[in-house]
Parts: structure tokens; sequence; C-alpha cells
């Protein structure tokens, strides 16, 4: 009995991650370019020089070509190459 609850438990928790992008442990710490869109339709593009992701909010800083960004994580691509 202890078995098959163990073995529907995991199939739930399966089904489950399958319905997401979601990585579970990220690894990628670092990222060689970065798109950047700023309010007012500019597009910036460019080598990323550093970059900060904030644990308690949607912004993401980006420093590219010495100029720092504070952007929301929806406009912006970060590319590892």
């Amino acid at each position: 009995m202890k078995k098959i609850i163990t073995i529907l438990i995991m199939t739930a928790v399966l089904i489950t991650m399958t319905g997401c992008n979601k990585q579970w442990i990220d690894t990628t710490y670092h990222f060689d370019r970065a798109i950047l869109s700023l309010p007012d339709g500019t597009v910036i593009e460019g080598e990323v020089e550093s970059w900060t992701d904030f644990n308690d909010g949607d912004q993401i800083q980006v420093k590219i070509d010495g100029v720092t960004y504070l952007v929301h994580s929806s406009d912006v691509v970060l590319i590892a190459e």
C-alpha cells in the first residue's frame, strides 16, 4: 500500500512539473549578450558587463557599455553563447 501511494504522489509531481518551463536548479550565471527594450521603444543590444536579478521583484539590472539599465524581466533577453 505504501508503494502505491508513493508511486501516485511521484506521478502527480511529474505531471505537474511537465506543465511548465521552470528549471528546478538554475546553474546559468554567466551571460554574454543582452537585448533590452526600453519604455520609449528603444532597443539596446550589447555585451553584458554585469547583471543582477533581484529576489524580491521582477527587475533585472544589466550593465552594457558602461551604462546600467534597470528593466522589467519581460523586457530583457539574456543570451549565453
